[in-house]
This record gives C-alpha cells, structure tokens and sequence, in this order.
C-alpha cells in the first residue's frame, strides 16, 4: 500500500511538474500590455500600410500616450478604437461586447444612390418571383434581378432560374446596390453564370511577415467557368454601399465582354479579413490581403462604373430610378 501511495504521489508531482513545464504563462492583460499586442499584430499583418500611406509607428507613439495601467475598460476601448479607425478600412474593428467599433467613411459621405421603397413600388410590384436570394421581375423585356447580401447563399438551383429565365428576354441588370458584402464563395458562384471558361480579373496576395513588404507572391483571381451560362448583355448596378465581396464580385462581372457597371464605384474592401484575440476577452479583425485589378490599381479603393450615374431627385419625385433607366439603355444598344 505504501508502495503504491508513494507512486501515486510521483505520479502526482510528475504531471504537475510537466503541466507546469507545457502551459505558457498567461498573457498579460494590463491595459499597456493589451494595447502593445493589439498594435504589434496590426503591425505585421496589416495589409495596407504602404498604399494608404500610414504611419504606424507614429501612431503609436500618439495613441499609447492616451493610456496608462490604471485606464479602465471603456477609455482603453475607446483608444484602440480611435487607433485602428485610423486604417481608413471598412474591414477593421474591435468588438469588445459592450461595443464594437467601425469605420463607415468609404460610404458615409457619398450619395445614396438607391431608393428600396422605388424598387419595391414600381420595379419589383406585388408579382415578382423569389429563387433563393434573388428578387426578380421583368422590366418588359429585361430582366431585373435584386440581390440584397452575398451572405444569403446562392444554390446552382437559383443561379439557373435567373439564368434560364433571363434567356426569355432582351437582357439581364443585376441590382447589387446596398449589397455590404457577404461570402466570397456566393460572389463566385453568381459569377460564373456568365463564362463558359475561366476568366482572369484581378491578383491577390496575402501579408505573410513582419515587414512592410513581406507579402506572398501575386496569384490569379479568375472567374471560375460556369454550365448553361447566360452570354447576353449584363448591367451590375453598384453604389457606394457595394463592399467586400461585392466589390470582388463587380471586378469579376467588369472583366466580362458582355457586362457593363452602371451606377457609382462601389465602396471598396478589397483585403479579406484577419482576426485576434486580446488577452481580456476582446475580439477584432482587420484586412490582411490585397487585390489588384488587371491594371494594377488596388480594389480595396473599390471598382469602378464604366457608366457613372446619379440618382436625380427630380426623377427621384416622380418614382423613377433613373440609374435603372441608364441600364435599360444600355442593354438595348448592347442587343
């Protein structure tokens, strides 16, 4: 008995001795402490430093100054937020659970651009269909497709109904406006209903270091090829408010022959997002990828429309989308 006691007790000290060994010190969570392990992750792998022309050093050295050991949860908050909105990136934010902050700039200050209560009125009326995600209707002899998210996932299902219904007609607008984004998986899959091959549009890359410059090389972005594809003319309608994977889809759309973007550029977010965990609980995310298009220019500043338009609150009064008015135009001399 003692024997087995006293191996017990080596066991005992044995695995207490190796869990000690194995599991790292926890980390630290003053307010300094936090502030440092937020900036040093941005720090490596954010991907836009260079592009937007940002500070971060600089920004630290203002912002940590703001802070001391003693500051409580709210005032810290309130200082990484400060910090990380000076990304100028609709793809960052901090969610402490009391709140979580954004960054709305790559919209806020344009026009609208979109009317929903038009749309409903006197473009979708009462008999419209619903395949999945997509609201459609025929505007006479063109077909006008709503897609409100691209987190709503799109079904091969209710890709061919769009695609096979817009074959009955002179032409298809795909109305994107107001779309915040959503998955890159549903971007691509809509996409591909107009390409019976695969299409190059944009390169991407990825920060994989601490550098400035530390990225991987550049890869292909392509439109994957699609079956029963629908090769006549497209308008993509797009505002300010198109982001993240609306914005990936546009530039998809924009490389096609038969498609045309009417409408503003849309907002921009073109670096996927990342994520962290501080050591107090708080969660954030922040871009750590860049897509060029096929000219070199940086999506994240977003796509722009080959045919730019406004709404006019003069056809605005009298319940007329005027940029859906643009977009009937240039289907009919596409045709």
């Amino acid at each position: 008995m003692v024997n087995k006691i006293n191996l017990c007790l080596i066991a005992l000290l044995f695995f207490s001795s190796c869990e000690q060994w194995v599991i790292p010190e926890d980390p630290k969570s003053e307010p300094l402490d936090i502030f440092d392990s937020l900036w040093e992750d941005v720090n490596e792998r954010y991907s836009f430093f260079d592009h937007k022309e940002i500070d971060w050093e600089e920004i630290r050295t203002t912002y940590r100054a703001r802070i001391t050991n003693s500051t409580g949860s709210k005032g810290l908050y309130d200082v990484l937020a400060d910090m990380l909105f000076e990304l100028r990136d609709g793809h960052v934010n901090l969610n402490a659970g009391f709140d979580n902050s954004r960054n709305w700039e790559w919209y806020q200050n344009y026009p609208d651009n979109y009317d929903q209560n038009i749309i409903d009125e006197n473009y979708l009326r009462k008999d419209f269909w619903i395949s999945g995600p997509f609201i459609h209707q025929f505007l006479n002899d063109v077909l006008y497709v709503n897609y409100r998210s691209f987190s709503q996932n799109i079904s091969e299902g209710n890709l061919q109904i769009i695609l096979e219904r817009a074959k009955q007609g002179q032409g298809l607008i795909i109305d994107v406006r107001n779309n915040g984004g959503g998955s890159l998986k549903n971007a691509y899959t809509l996409a591909s209903g107009f390409t019976d091959s695969e299409v190059l549009a944009a390169k991407k890359r990825i920060k994989n270091g601490s550098g400035k410059d530390d990225f991987s090389s550049w890869e292909d972005l392509s439109v994957p090829a699609g079956e029963n594809v629908y090769t006549g003319p497209v308008v993509v309608l797009t505002n300010r408010r198109s982001y993240s994977a609306t914005t990936f889809f546009a530039q998809m759309m924009k490389v096609l022959p038969q498609v045309t973007i009417v409408g503003d550029q849309t907002g921009g977010g073109g670096g996927i997002p990342v994520f962290g965990e501080l050591a107090n609980g708080w969660t954030y995310r922040f871009s750590g990828t860049q897509t060029i298009d096929l000219e070199g220019r940086q999506i994240e500043d977003g796509v722009l429309a080959d045919v730019r338009v406004d709404l006019n609150p003069v056809n605005i009064a009298r319940g007329e989308d005027n940029i859906i008015t643009r977009a009937l135009r240039v289907i009919y001399e596409n045709n």
